[in-house]
């Protein structure tokens, strides 16, 4: 039984940024499936990069294992596949077509050059080489971003049969619940280890988090009894020691000698007050400790205008051609208001052709017909969006958007205010994404078109949608793999093929 250990970590990019992981100690077993989970920004890649011992940290990191890494560094997708894994990886080529069978892939595909395979092609070629090393402990970081729907039960079937353990990072609920036997969580306030798969660990975090909250309502109505009798008790003293120095006519008879009984009465509850209000301020500071690991999903909102038209798209017998060649044999839908219609289909189905036509943006030919008001807005989140560039401001400005929504919506998203004044072609993947997405939030339509609006949101952010969606109930077409994200918003869908 090989262990990890971890003893006192910290770690932090530098001073000006909060510190990622201070004095954590745990200990893994490497005959794990372990599911590293956290929203975006708690150092998940960081962790993984640490493990590897990519960057200078305190404390210690034990094992006795060496570790592979996905997605490896590909420095020439154009090389022929085979040639491109023999540099990453040492392998017998019987194991890693054993691989290749199990991930439902024909070795012949080794014979293709890597940029001509796609994306769910190449990420299942690179898990493959991973575990065709028998001796190394795989770390996989989101194995799921071009995977189809069923490709990632594919996939997941693959690791659920596994013997070997491994770390994976995946923000696909269903994915990472199917194949996990333990949960590493990287919450607000620390590092949480529990046994079982991710729908266990929610149940219990859930648990601890109502706990918490029934704590805290506790605390402040004692916070409020304690002011108010701290309150009175001093009003009081304060009181009768006016009364000290009152006019002896409202005294009476005997006033030198009740000055001083009411003056010593008055320091007695004023000592009594005092000490009320210091076990008020212990409880308060107890308090700031309550809540402090809860995450809070903001509200987000969306600039849904209903359309006076009941039927927004319908589709005849369409099929899209690109260099004479069917994408999907001839399909027919209706997309009325309020619904919400998935695209689905195997990568390459044509699923994103499909937007782009409907967008007058597809480069190809078409036969059928397509029915839908000759004026309709829309907003439409891209699965490419490099072409977001300058400050949040000059965006904001560029697209006509309402600064204080987009800013709103980015921050609820998970991206900091200092973030704010990069340029997006500087930011982050995630920021980037989540930038695309405040976007198309913002806009005023009809239709809101997403094209896998989930790739590099994590798990609350998903349930930030679902929640704003179920609320608004807007007029969606959607292209998504993420089986929960589907149960819980698709009201219907149309296969290609």
């Amino acid at each position: 039984m090989t262990k990890i250990e971890i003893k006192n970590l910290t770690f932090g990019f530098n001073i000006r940024e909060q510190t990622l992981f201070e004095n954590i100690s745990l200990t893994m077993d490497t005959n794990w499936k372990l599911g590293l989970i956290g929203r975006n920004g708690r150092g998940k890649t960081t962790f993984l990069k640490l493990l590897q011992g990519e960057y200078p940290y305190d404390g210690k990191i034990e094992r006795q294992v060496a570790f592979t890494y996905f997605p490896q560094k590909i420095n020439d997708k154009q090389q022929l596949t085979y040639y491109l894994l023999q540099e990453l990886s040492a392998f017998e080529d019987w194991k890693l077509k054993k691989e290749l069978n199990l991930l439902h892939l024909n070795p012949d595909i080794l014979w293709r050059s890597f940029d001509s395979l796609s994306g769910g092609e190449q990420t299942k070629v690179l898990l493959a080489v991973l575990f065709a090393d028998e001796f190394n402990f795989p770390l996989i970081d989101e194995p799921t971003n071009h995977l189809d729907l069923l490709a990632r039960k594919q996939v997941a079937h693959y690791l659920q049969e596994k013997r070997k353990g491994f770390i994976v990072v995946s923000h696909d609920r269903s994915f990472v619940n199917s194949i996990v036997d333990h949960v590493l969580a990287l919450e607000k306030k620390q590092v949480v280890l529990s046994q079982g798969n991710y729908a266990i660990y929610e149940e219990q975090k859930n648990m601890r988090d109502s706990f918490e909250e029934e704590e805290n309502v506790k605390l402040k109505k004692e916070i409020g009894r304690l002011k108010k009798t701290s309150s009175e008790k001093a009003q009081w003293a304060h009181g009768r020691e006016k009364d000290k120095y009152g006019s002896p006519s409202k005294l009476g008879s005997g006033a030198v000698y009740d000055t001083g009984f009411i003056g010593a009465r008055a320091a007695r509850t004023m000592k009594r007050s005092k000490t009320l209000v210091k076990r008020m301020e212990k409880e308060t500071a107890a308090k700031e400790k309550l809540l402090k690991n809860i995450e809070k999903n903001e509200s987000l909102k969306m600039n849904f205008k209903p359309s006076h038209h009941e039927l927004l798209l319908k589709a005849e017998n369409l099929q899209l051609f690109f260099e004479n060649k069917p994408l999907f044999a001839p399909v027919n839908f209706e997309l009325r208001r309020g619904e919400r219609l998935l695209l689905k289909g195997r990568n390459g189905a044509g699923k994103s052709s499909l937007v782009k036509y409907l967008l007058n943006d597809f480069k190809g030919t078409a036969k059928g017909n397509i029915i839908k008001p000759q004026v309709l807005k829309y907003s439409y989140v891209r699965q490419d969006y490099e072409d977001n560039k300058g400050t949040l401001q000059q965006f904001a400005k560029r697209y006509q958007l309402d600064y204080t929504d987009l800013a709103n919506n980015l921050h609820k998203l998970g991206v900091e205010r200092d973030a704010f004044e990069t340029p997006i072609e500087k930011m982050s993947m995630g920021q980037k994404k989540r930038v695309e997405l405040a976007k198309s939030l913002a806009a005023s339509a009809e239709l809101f078109i997403w094209d896998e609006p989930l790739n590099y949101l994590d798990v609350f952010n998903q349930e930030q949608l679902e929640e704003l969606i179920k609320t608004v109930k807007p007029t969606m077409l959607i292209v998504e793999h993420d089986d929960a994200f589907i149960k819980n918003i698709v009201t219907k869908s149309v296969i290609l093929c």
